[in-house]
C-alpha cells in the first residue's frame, strides 16, 4: 500500500479539530494538528454557531499540515447533524447558522403535526421526532418570516457548508441530509410534501452525493494561503456518527454500537430502514451510513450533562481531568440516585447542577451534595438509560446482538463502560476513541483508491487500534437497581 496522508476536519457540538491521518502498511497513524472550541453564541435570545471562527481555525490546521512537509491527498469535514447555513444568490452566507439548541423550535413539531399527522411525518422519513430537526427549524423560520430564509437560494448542512467555504462548490451529502426529517430513506430524495408544508422551495437543496464524492479542490486563495496547493475536498460521511460507525472495528454483523460523546447514539447497522408502528412508538431513527447502510438508532443525551456541570465547577476553580472524574465516580458508586437524562429540564438549563438537584428532590430521591455525587449519578443514570434503549433495540434487530461497541470519546471512560456491560448483560468493546476521525479519513482513502470497501476500512481500524473488553459483572444487582430507575423516570 502506497503511503498517503489525508486531513479530517472533525467538528463536534462543543469542540473542533483538524487531524492528519497517514495510511501505511494497512494501518493509519493519527496526528492532531489543531484543537479549538466550538462555542454557541447567544445574541438577542437566539443561539448561533460561529462558522467564521470555525473557518479560521480550520485554515490554521491546514497551515500546520503544510509545516510538517506532508503531501496531503485530500481533506474532508464531518459535523453534528440537522443544522445548516443559508446562502444568498451572490454566494454569501446569510448570517451565522442557528444552533439546534435555539429556542425557536420549541413546540414546532406539534404545530407542524396540525398540518400533517405525526405518524405520516415519521412514515415518510423514519427519523426520530425531535424539535430541533431541520424540518422544524425551517418551519420555525418560515412562520416567523425570517428574512434569511426568504433570501436564501441554497441551504447547506454544516459539513457541506464547510466544504463550500473551502472550495466554492455546493453539494448535499447523503448521511448528513438523512438527519433532517426531510429525506425519504427509501428513495433517498427530499420529500416534496414536507417541504411544501414548511413553505420551503425544494430547489434550495443541491445535488445529493454519497460519501466519497469529490466536491472540488481548495480555492485559489486557500491553496496559496495554506501552501497545500489545489488539494481535493471530499464529501465524507458528513454526519459525525456516520463516520464513527464506519470505523467500528468489527468483522461480523451481529453488533450494536454506542457512539458516546456530547450525545450518545445507540443503534444497529442494517441494510434497509426499519419504519413500522413499533419504531414510531419507540421514536427510533433511520439515518444513512456508508455504502448504502442504514443506522437504526436512538439519540440519547450523553456527556452534555456532565460537560455543563464541569463548566460550572470550573468557574469555582475546579478543573477536573477525565481520569479524576472516573476515579470520583468509582469511589461514590454507593450513591444511587437517578435522572432521566433525556428529560426536557436538562436540555439547556441555566444551571445543570441545579436542574439535577431539583429533579432528584421532585422524585423523592437523595440529592447530590458533592461533585463526586453528581458524577456518579450522571454515569449510573447513563448506564441505566443505555439498558433501557438496548432492551428496545433488541426487539428490532434482525439478528442476535452479541456485543456492544462503544466508540468516540466515551470509550475512554472505563467505569461507565463497565457499568454499561453490567447493565445490558453482554460484553462491551471500547474503542476507538477517534472513531469519527478514522471514519472520515478512511472514506477519503476509499475515494483515493487506497481501500475498496467498508470491510477493508474496518480491517485497517482493527490493525490500528487497541480495543478494551468489558465483561458483565454483578448483573443481578443492576437488575434490582434498574427496576428502581424505571419507577423514578415514570414520575418525570
Amino acid at each position: 500500500m502506497i503511503e498517503k496522508s489525508f486531513i479530517a476536519i472533525d467538528l463536534g457540538a462543543t469542540s473542533g479539530r483538524t487531524i492528519l491521518g497517514t495510511l501505511k502498511d494497512n494501518k493509519i497513524e493519527l496526528r492532531e494538528l489543531t484543537r479549538f472550541p466550538n462555542n454557541i453564541v447567544s445574541i438577542h435570545n437566539h443561539q448561533y454557531w460561529d462558522i467564521w471562527g470555525l473557518y479560521e481555525n480550520i485554515i490554521e490546521g491546514l497551515i500546520e499540515a503544510k509545516k510538517l512537509g506532508v503531501e496531503v491527498t485530500s481533506i474532508g469535514a464531518d459535523t453534528w447533524g440537522v443544522d445548516f447555513a443559508m446562502i444568498d444568490r451572490d454566494g454569501k452566507l446569510l448570517g451565522a447558522p442557528y444552533s439546534y439548541r435555539d429556542p425557536q423550535t420549541i413546540n414546532m413539531p406539534d404545530e407542524f403535526f396540525n398540518l400533517m399527522p405525526r405518524e405520516k411525518v415519521y412514515g415518510k422519513t423514519g427519523n426520530q421526532i425531535m424539535n430541533f430537526n431541520t424540518l422544524f427549524q425551517l418551519f420555525a423560520l418560515t412562520k416567523t418570516n425570517d428574512s434569511a430564509i426568504s433570501l436564501s437560494t441554497d441551504l447547506l448542512f454544516m459539513p457541506d457548508a464547510i466544504s463550500y467555504l473551502l472550495t466554492g462548490k455546493k453539494v448535499t451529502e447523503y448521511t448528513i441530509a438523512s438527519t433532517s426529517q426531510i429525506l425519504n430513506p427509501r428513495t433517498k430524495i427530499f420529500d416534496a410534501e414536507l417541504l411544501k408544508i414548511a413553505d420551503v422551495n425544494p430547489a434550495v437543496f443541491g445535488e445529493i452525493v454519497l460519501p466519497g464524492h469529490i466536491v472540488g479542490s481548495l480555492t485559489d486563495y486557500l491553496a496559496e494561503k495554506t501552501g497545500l496547493g489545489k488539494v481535493n475536498v471530499v464529501a465524507v460521511a458528513g454526519h459525525d456518527t456516520a463516520s464513527a460507525v464506519a470505523a467500528i472495528p468489527t468483522e461480523t454483523e451481529n453488533f450494536a454500537f454506542l457512539s458516546s460523546g456530547t450525545w450518545s447514539l445507540m443503534g444497529i447497522e442494517v441494510q434497509e430502514p426499519i419504519i413500522n408502528e413499533m419504531s414510531y412508538e419507540q421514536n427510533f431513527t433511520n439515518e444513512g451510513g456508508v455504502e448504502g447502510t442504514t443506522r437504526f438508532l436512538k439519540n440519547i443525551t450523553g456527556m452534555w450533562i456532565l460537560e455543563e456541570c464541569l463548566k460550572e465547577w470550573k468557574k469555582d476553580g475546579h478543573n477536573y481531568s477525565y481520569s479524576e472524574l472516573v476515579l470520583m465516580s468509582n469511589q461514590k458508586s454507593e450513591f444511587h440516585s437517578y435522572i432521566d437524562t433525556d428529560q426536557a429540564s436538562f436540555a439547556c438549563p441555566l444551571s445543570m447542577t441545579k436542574a439535577i438537584t431539583e429533579y432528584c428532590f421532585s422524585t423523592g430521591q437523595k440529592t447530590p451534595t458533592t461533585h463526586a455525587d453528581f458524577v456518579s449519578l450522571i454515569f449510573e443514570s447513563l448506564a441505566m438509560k443505555y439498558k433501557y434503549v438496548f432492551a428496545k433495540l433488541k426487539e428490532f434487530a434482525p439478528f442476535e446482538i452479541e456485543k456492544l461497541y462503544v466508540i468516540g470519546g466515551g470509550s475512554k471512560n472505563s467505569i461507565l463502560n463497565q457499568w454499561t456491560a453490567n447493565a445490558i448483560g453482554i460484553p462491551v468493546y471500547a474503542g476507538p476513541g477517534e472513531a469519527t476521525a478514522l471514519g472520515n479519513l478512511l472514506v477519503q482513502a476509499k475515494a483515493a483508491g487506497c481501500v475498496e470497501s467498508l470491510s477493508d476500512m474496518r480491517k485497517i481500524v482493527i490493525n490500528t487500534c487497541q480495543i478494551d473488553k468489558y465483561i458483565p459483572t454483578n448483573t443481578s444487582e443492576w437488575e434490582v437497581n434498574y427496576l428502581r430507575y424505571l419507577e423514578i423516570i415514570v414520575q418525570s
